[in-house]
C-alpha cells in the first residue's frame, strides 16, 4: 500500500519524485494478507498447503493439518494461518557501492516457502518483512566486494550467495529462501556513458588488431610469392647455364679444338714442304715485329730492349730463336754412343712453341 501510494504521489507530484523514491524504498516491504482468522465453531475444515496454529487458553496447542478437525469452543482460538506455497516478494529497489565506488540501484525478487509454522509464528513478528530486508542488506554487502564489471558478469555467484546468507539466518524463523533473482541494475548516467565508450574503444581495438593481422599476413604472402619467384628464377637460370655450357659452349669448345687440329695439322705440311722453314721463319719475324705495335696499350709501365730501334737486329734475333728451336740435337743410344737425330717432336709442337716464343 505504501509503494502504491508513493507511485501514485510520484505522478502527481514530479518535483519531488527524488524524496518519493527514497520514501517508496524505505517503505515496508509488501506481505501476505490474510482474509481472516475462522472462527472456532467446534468442527474445522482446513484448506491444503494450510497451517493454522492453535492455541488453548492464550498457550500453543497443536497445529492443524489440511482436512476435518475438531476444536473445543472458548478453549481453544486460531491465533496464526500460514500459507504452506512458494510464496514471491519484491524486493524494492534499493542502492549500493561497488568495490570500486560505484553507486548502483538494484531491485530483485524472493521466492519463499514456510518449512515451520511454529518457527515462522512465534520466532518473528513479519517474517517476510525480516526476510525482505535480510535480502537487502545481504545484496548491499555482497556488491560491496564486487567491482562493477564482476556484477555484470557474476550475477548468478551473487544470487547464490544471498540465498545462502539469507537461509543461515532465517533457519530459526522456519522460513527457507529457495531463490532470488536480480531484476535491474541501473548504472549512474556518467558510468554508463563512460561504459559504452570502454565497449567502443575495445571494438575500434579489435578492428585495429584485425586489420593488423590481415596487413601482416599479405605482406608476408606477398613476400613469400617473392621468395618462390626469385628461387624459380634462379633455378631456371641455372638449368638454362647447365644446358648452355652442355650444349651450345660444348659444340663451340669441339669445333674450335677440330678447327685447330686441322690449322695444325695443314701447317705441319705446309712446313715439311720444300722453303717451309723459311716460310715459317718469315712468319716468326712478322709476329715478333708485330707484338710491339701493342705494347704499352693495357699498362703505362713498358720494359723495352736497348736496341728497340734496329729492326734488322730484331728479325735477326726472332730468327734465331726459331733456328735454335728447330735445329737437331745431339742424344745419346743406351750404349752411351751420341747419335744426333732430328727432334721427335712433330712440327706442328715446333709452330706452337715457336708462336709462344715470339709472343712473349
Amino acid at each position: 500500500r505504501c509503494q502504491q501510494l508513493a507511485s501514485n504521489l510520484l505522478h502527481l507530484l514530479p518535483q519531488h519524485s527524488q524524496q518519493l523514491k527514497r520514501a517508496a524504498r524505505l517503505a515496508p516491504a509488501p506481505c501476505r494478507w490474510n482474509s481472516g482468522l475462522p472462527m472456532n465453531i467446534g468442527v474445522l475444515f482446513v484448506p491444503q498447503q494450510e497451517a493454522w496454529v492453535v492455541e488453548r487458553m492464550g498457550k500453543f496447542h497443536r497445529i492443524l493439518e489440511p482436512g476435518l478437525n475438531f476444536l473445543i469452543p472458548l478453549l481453544d482460538r486460531i491465533r496464526y494461518v500460514q500459507s504452506l506455497k512458494e510464496i514471491v516478494i519484491n524486493v524494492p529497489e534499493q542502492s549500493a557501492v561497488t568495490l570500486d565506488n560505484v553507486t548502483l540501484q538494484i531491485d530483485g525478487v524472493l521466492y519463499l516457502r514456510v518449512m515451520d509454522p511454529y518457527k515462522a509464528s512465534y520466532g518473528v513478528e513479519d517474517p517476510e518483512y525480516a526476510v525482505t530486508q535480510l535480502a537487502q542488506t545481504t545484496m548491499r554487502s555482497e556488491l560491496g566486494k564486487l567491482s562493477l564489471d564482476r556484477v555484470f558478469r557474476e550475477r548468478e555467484s551473487l544470487n547464490a550467495s544471498i540465498v545462502d546468507a539469507i537461509n543461515q539466518a532465517s533457519d530459526c524463523w522456519g522460513i527457507r529462501c529457495l531463490r532470488y533473482e536480480i531484476k535491474d541494475i541501473h548504472v549512474p548516467p556518467r558510468v554508463k556513458e563512460s561504459m559504452q565508450m570502454q565497449v567502443e574503444a575495445e571494438r575500434r581495438k579489435r578492428a585495429t588488431v584485425l586489420e593488423s593481422e590481415g596487413t601482416r599476413e599479405s605482406a608476408i604472402n606477398v613476400a613469400e610469392g617473392q621468395k618462390q619467384a626469385q628461387i624459380l628464377a634462379s633455378e631456371a637460370e641455372k638449368a638454362e647455364q647447365i644446358n648452355k655450357a652442355a650444349g651450345r659452349e660444348a659444340n663451340a669448345m669441339l669445333v674450335k679444338a677440330r678447327a685447330k687440329a686441322e690449322a695444325i695439322q695443314l701447317l705441319a705440311a705446309a712446313l715439311a714442304q720444300q722453303h717451309g722453314n723459311a716460310a715459317a721463319s718469315l712468319s716468326v719475324a712478322e709476329q715478333y715485329v708485330n707484338a710491339f705495335s701493342k705494347i704499352a696499350k693495357d699498362s703505362n709501365t713498358v720494359l723495352l730492349p736497348a736496341n728497340t730501334g734496329d729492326v734488322t737486329n730484331m728479325v735477326a734475333q726472332a730468327l734465331g730463336i726459331y733456328t735454335t728451336l728447330t735445329k737437331p740435337q745431339a742424344v745419346k743410344t743406351q750404349d752411351g754412343m751420341p747419335q744426333t737425330h732430328k727432334d721427335s717432336q712433330s712440327p706442328a709442337t715446333e709452330v706452337l712453341k715457336a708462336e709462344q716464343g715470339s709472343s712473349s
